[in-house]
């Protein structure tokens, strides 16, 4: 068989618009007329590149500019804006949560990757959970697991699972009785997994957040999806908040916590409309819920970690 040939790009007509195939006018226009596409084509220089990336995102109108301000002062304007119709003024709630989530688990991902670091072998004990407890080489009492009764660990160099599949329990035992250095490496290659499932546990948050909304705001009769358009704009919130927590500077750090908690009650008053006396108890109910979704979650995930 005749080797193939290299494909040729074919110089359009300079007549004719190389895009949707129309004639241009004369004098030849700087734009076509029926789809808007240069009529003077070549190749784009690096500068241009920038410009596309600032034209089309960040500066067109100044839609990026004018979501973030909303986003970050006037909570719950977002969706307040979103529901009356007011879209195309604004970065789609999906893109920005896309956008400010992405940013802050990179960023997540290197200062914590500089922290492993700079501290190996020795873990601090920041999981929630208290997961691991590897300061000071202490390998013979560690818990890895310690939710909703789940148990799993070492204590006193003693291997125990409790309410654990036994399958589960013996690859847990694989890993825990290495030898003191392999298991620090082990642990570390742990939270390296873990930060890489974080993005995808926040995926699966978000749609149980809007369902507790739903169940919680029934009354004011919004479809789930407007919920979700709530939920996006809230976590995209909470997210920009942990990039505050991230810089680890003390007045930010207060500023971010006191933000995370306060920004939700004043954005869920003014979005649903309802009086303090109804959004204070509805809030707790669904803190509660949002707690116990997110410890479910990060317990599958983890449990999904130490397997693989």
């Amino acid at each position: 068989m005749p080797a193939p040939q290299a494909l040729v790009p074919v110089k359009p007509s300079p007549d004719i618009c190389p895009n949707c195939g129309s004639r241009f006018a004369e004098p030849r226009p700087k734009y076509c007329g029926d789809c808007g596409q240069e009529s003077n084509l070549r190749a784009p220089s690096l500068l241009e590149f920038i410009q596309q990336l600032g034209g089309a995102y960040i500066s067109t109108e100044g839609a990026l500019w004018r979501t973030l301000w909303r986003l970050l002062l006037l909570p719950g304007q977002l969706t307040l804006e979103y529901l009356a119709g007011r879209r195309r003024r604004y970065v789609l709630p999906l893109r920005l949560y896309l956008t400010i989530s992405v940013l802050a688990l990179l960023s997540l991902r290197m200062v914590t990757s500089q922290k492993i670091e700079a501290e190996a072998p020795v873990i601090d004990k920041t999981s929630s959970s208290r997961a691991i407890d590897l300061k000071n080489g202490d390998t013979k009492n560690i818990q890895i697991l310690g939710i909703a009764g789940v148990r799993a660990g070492m204590k006193d160099g003693v291997f125990f699972c409790e309410k654990l599949p036994e399958s589960m329990c013996k690859r847990l035992e694989r890993r825990l009785t290495l030898d003191s250095a392999s298991l620090v490496k082990e642990m570390l290659q742990l939270t390296e997994r873990a930060l890489n499932n974080l993005g995808a546990t926040m995926f699966v948050l978000l749609p149980c957040f809007a369902v507790w909304l739903k169940l919680l705001f029934w009354d004011k009769g919004l479809h789930y999806t407007e919920h979700m358009i709530f939920a996006l704009h809230l976590h995209a919130f909470w997210f920009a908040m942990m990039l505050l927590l991230l810089i680890n500077w003390t007045p930010l750090t207060l500023l971010g916590v006191v933000a995370a908690v306060v920004y939700p009650l004043i954005a869920l008053q003014r979005v649903y409309r309802t009086r303090w006396w109804s959004t204070l108890p509805r809030a707790f109910v669904l803190a509660v819920l949002n707690i116990s979704s997110i410890a479910f979650v990060l317990a599958s995930f983890a449990l999904l970690t130490l397997m693989t």
